[in-house]
C-alpha cells in the first residue's frame, strides 16, 4: 500500500510529509501516521525539531468528507493538534500550497507557520453547515483577536499568504524552498533555546478582545443577518465566544460538541451533498475522462440586450476579450451603458476596484456587424425566443466562423437539435442557458444536443468554471431541467390564486419555507411579459398570468404585475385589484374559493416541481438527481441549507410526496400531477432519489 505519510531526516530535523493526493486530506491513515511519527519525535533523541509540510502543490486540503458520514475512527484530528502544540521540540509548519481546514488547523497547532507567497489559508467549514472542529475557533482569536477571527471563520473565505502574514496567522513568507527555510528557522530555535510560542497558551489577543467585546457583538449580529437560516454561522460566533470566558480545555470541548451536532444535523447533510454534487456533475457520460477542452481566446455575443450584456460581463470580469454584437445602434448604445453602470455599482459597493473595473470595460468591444463572429473562438447567441430567428442567426454563424469554432445559443427553452440542423456542422453546436442576471447568477445549463462533440461539451464546461459559473450537462427538452419544473410549478400557482389564494399567501408560503423571494415577487422582476410572449408563440394561456399582462402589468418594469411598486422601490404592496380579478376569474371559470393552508400551498409548491424532476431523470435529460439540486440551488434559489428539491424529496420520504401528489392530482383532475414513474417506484420500495446515485456507485 502506497504510504500516505512520509517521514525523512535532515540531520536532526525530522520532516512528516502529508502525500495523499490529489489534495493530501486528512484521512484515517494519514492522521494515525502523523500522530504515530509526532509520537516518536518526541521519544528519539536524535530528532531535535520537526516540519510539516504537503506533498505537491497543497499543503493539505482538509477533511476526508465523506468520512463524516462514516463512524468516527480514533486519532481525531483536534487529538492531532493539541499533540503538535503540546510537543516538547519544535514544530514548524512549512506551507508550500494552500491550508484548507483541518489542514490549516495542523499549522495553528505548530509553533511557527511558514509559507510560499502563492498559498492561501481558510477556514471554509462553514460553507458545508460545520465550523472548524479542530481547534480552529479557539486559537485563531488567541492569534489576531476575536472581531478579525470573525469574518474569517464565519464567512470561510480564504485569505493570502500575505494578508495572513500581515494580520498574524502566518510568522513569515518565504520564496524557494518553504521545508530549506523551515528547517533553518527550526535550527534556530534549538541552537538558540528560543521558548515554544503555543498559540492555545496565549493571551494578549483575548484580553484585548474582552475590552472590545460590545463591538464584536455588533459585527457578529451583522453576519447573522446575513447568514438567514443557515446554522453554522451563528455556532460559529458561538464557539468564538467561548474564548472569553472559558479555558482553552473548555472551549475545544464545547468547539467538538458544537461539530458533531452540526455534522449530524440536516443542514450540514445537504450542503455536504451540494459538495459532492458539484464534483460528479463535472463527468458527462459518454464524455471520455482524457476529452481535451478547445482553446478559447475571443468570445463575440450577439446580443446586446439584458442577457447579452450580463453574459460579456461574465466573460470581461474573467478576463476575455468580448466583442458585443448588435446591429441596432441604440440598442447597442443602451447595452453597454446598461453595462458601464453594472460596474461603477461593483466598484462603489466595493465588490470590484476602479483598475478591475477600467480592466474590464477595456476588454468590451461594441459593434454593429455580424461579420466580427469570424475573430472568434466562441459565439454566444443571446438573442430573444424566436426559433425561425435563431435558425437564421446560426446560418450566419456556419457562413462566417472557421471550422472548429463552438457556435453556442442562450436559449432558454428551445429544440438545440433543430437550432443545430441550420448549420453544416451540428457537432459544433450546443447551449449555453445562463440566468439573469447573468454577470452575477452562478448556474449554467450546458445543453448537449445529439450530434454535440464530445470536445465541445467539455469546452463549455470548462469555459463555465472559468468565469465562476457552475456548469450542469442536460439533455434536450422544452425548457431543459430548470425551466421545465419552474413551468410545473407556475401551473399550479395559477391554480393557486384560483382556487383562493393571494399573491401574498403564496409568496409568504415560500418565503417561510427558505426562498428569498416568492414565484409572484419573482415573476415580476423577471418581467411578467417574457412568459406571456413565449406562451402565445406555444398557443399556451395561463388565465391568471395571461388577464394581469392584458392589463399592461407587466412587474417591476411597469410598477405593476402580481404586486404594486413604489417609485424607487422593489418593495412588493398587496394590490386589490389583482385579487378582484382573480376572482372574477374564477367565478367565471365555476371555480369554488377557499382559505388554503400555508403548509397546502408549500406543499403544491413543491411537490409537483420534484414530479417533474422525477420524470426528467427517466427521460434521461438529466443524469443525475444531484445534477437536478445543483440547477435549482443555483440558478432558482431553492434554500442552499435544504440541498435542492430531490435531496429535500427524500428527507420528507417519496411515499409521502407520492400520497399528496395522488390526493391533488383526484382533487384537480390533472393528471401532470400523478405522480411519475420512478417517484412511484421508488416511494413503493421505500427508498429515496439518493438511492439510484448509491446505485450507480456500486
Amino acid at each position: 500500500m502506497e504510504r500516505k505519510v512520509v517521514t525523512r531526516h535532515d540531520g536532526r530535523i525530522l520532516v512528516i510529509e502529508l502525500a495523499n493526493p490529489p489534495v493530501n486530506a486528512l484521512a484515517h491513515e494519514v492522521r494515525d501516521a502523523v500522530l504515530a511519527a509526532l509520537q516518536a519525535a518526541q521519544a528519539d533523541a536524535g530528532t531535535d525539531a520537526v516540519v510539516i509540510t504537503g506533498a505537491g502543490k497543497l499543503f493539505c486540503g482538509g477533511a476526508e468528507i465523506k468520512e463524516f458520514g462514516q463512524t468516527p475512527r480514533a486519532p481525531h484530528l483536534a487529538e492531532i493538534v493539541n499533540a503538535i502544540e503540546e510537543s516538547a521540540k519544535p514544530v514548524i509548519a512549512a506551507l508550500n500550497g494552500s491550508a484548507l481546514g483541518g489542514g490549516f488547523e495542523i499549522a495553528l497547532g505548530c509553533h511557527v507557520r511558514l509559507a510560499v507567497p502563492g498559498a492561501n489559508v481558510v477556514l471554509p467549514e462553514v460553507k458545508l453547515g460545520l465550523l472548524p472542529g479542530a481547534g480552529g475557533t479557539q486559537r485563531v482569536p488567541r492569534l489576531i483577536g476575536l472581531r478579525k477571527a470573525l469574518p474569517f471563520i464565519v464567512n470561510g473565505e480564504a485569505m493570502s499568504a500575505a494578508q495572513a502574514l500581515t494580520l498574524g496567522l502566518l510568522d513569515g513568507v518565504e520564496d524557494g524552498d518553504i521545508v530549506g527555510h523551515a528547517i533553518k528557522r527550526a535550527r534556530h530555535m534549538v541552537e538558540s533555546n528560543a521558548p515554544i510560542r503555543r498559540t492555545g497558551r496565549l493571551r494578549d489577543a483575548l484580553e484585548a478582545s474582552r475590552r472590545d467585546a460590545a463591538a464584536f457583538e455588533d459585527d457578529a449580529a451583522a453576519l447573522l443577518k446575513k447568514a438567514r437560516s443557515l446554522e453554522a454561522p451563528a455556532a460559529c460566533i458561538t464557539a468564538l465566544r467561548n474564548t472569553l470566558t472559558l479555558t482553552l480545555e473548555e472551549g475545544l470541548a464545547a468547539e467538538r460538541a458544537l461539530f458533531v451536532k452540526l455534522r449530524d444535523g440536516g443542514q450540514s447533510k445537504a450542503l455536504r451533498h451540494l459538495f459532492f454534487a458539484e464534483r460528479a456533475a463535472q463527468k458527462v457520460a459518454g464524455v471520455p475522462a482524457d476529452t481535451k477542452p478547445r482553446s478559447v481566446g475571443r468570445v463575440a455575443i450577439l446580443g446586446a440586450g439584458t442577457m447579452g450584456g450580463g453574459i460579456a460581463m461574465a466573460f470581461a470580469s474573467a478576463g476575455f476579450p468580448v466583442s458585443v454584437i448588435d446591429p441596432d445602434t441604440a440598442a447597442l448604445k443602451r447595452g453597454f451603458q446598461t453595462i458601464e453602470n453594472n460596474y461603477r455599482a461593483s466598484e462603489k459597493r466595493g465588490g470590484m476596484s476602479a483598475g478591475a473595473v477600467a480592466a474590464a470595460l477595456n476588454r468590451l468591444t461594441p459593434s454593429q456587424s455580424i461579420n466580427d463572429v469570424a475573430s472568434a473562438d466562441l459565439v454566444i447567441e443571446a438573442v430573444y425566443e424566436n426559433m425561425d430567428l435563431k435558425k437564421r442567426i446560426f446560418a450566419d454563424f456556419d457562413r462566417l466562423t472557421t471550422p472548429g469554432t463552438v457556435l453556442a445559443t442562450n436559449t432558454s427553452s428551445l429544440d438545440i437539435d433543430e437550432i443545430a440542423a441550420a448549420t453544416s456542422r451540428p457537432q459544433d453546436v450546443v447551449g449555453m442557458h445562463f440566468f439573469s442576471p447573468a454577470n452575477v447568477m452562478k448556474l449554467l445549463e450546458i445543453v448537449r444536443g445529439k450530434a454535440t462533440a464530445p470536445e465541445v461539451l467539455v469546452t463549455a464546461m470548462n469555459i463555465g468554471k472559468r468565469i465562476g459559473k457552475v456548469p450542469v450537462t442536460v439533455g434536450v427538452c422544452y425548457g431543459f431541467v430548470g425551466n421545465r419544473m419552474l413551468h410545473a410549478r407556475g401551473s399550479e400557482v395559477e391554480r393557486l390564486l384560483l382556487e383562493g389564494a393571494s399573491p401574498r399567501d403564496i409568496d409568504a408560503a415560500a418565503t417561510r419555507f427558505g426562498f428569498a423571494m416568492g414565484p409572484c415577487a419573482v415573476g415580476d422582476l423577471a418581467g411578467l411579459d417574457v412568459g406571456w410572449r413565449i406562451r402565445k408563440e406555444r398557443g399556451i394561456t395561463s388565465p391568471v398570468a395571461d388577464a394581469i399582462c392584458e392589463m399592461g402589468r407587466f412587474g417591476q418594469k411597469t410598477s405593476r404585475g402580481y404586486f404594486i411598486y413604489e417609485p424607487g422601490s422593489r418593495l412588493p404592496v398587496p394590490d386589490p385589484e389583482v385579487d378582484a380579478l382573480t376572482a372574477k376569474l374564477a367565478s367565471d371559470m365555476g371555480m369554488a374559493r377557499r382559505s388554503i393552508a400555508i403548509e397546502e400551498i408549500q406543499e403544491r409548491l413543491l411537490y409537483p416541481l420534484i414530479n417533474e424532476g422525477a420524470r426528467i431523470l427517466e427521460e434521461g435529460i438529466a443524469e443525475r438527481a444531484s445534477d437536478i439540486d445543483l440547477i435549482w440551488i443555483n440558478g432558482y434559489g431553492f434554500p442552499l441549507w435544504r440541498g435542492g428539491p430531490l435531496f429535500y424529496a427524500d428527507t420528507v420520504g417519496l411515499g409521502v410526496i407520492a400520497e399528496r401528489l395522488d390526493h391533488y392530482a383526484s382533487l384537480s383532475g390533472d393528471k401532470r400531477l400523478k405522480p411519475a414513474k420512478l417517484l412511484r417506484s421508488l416511494a413503493i420500495a421505500g427508498k429515496g432519489f439518493g438511492d439510484i446515485a448509491a446505485a450507480a456507485k456500486g
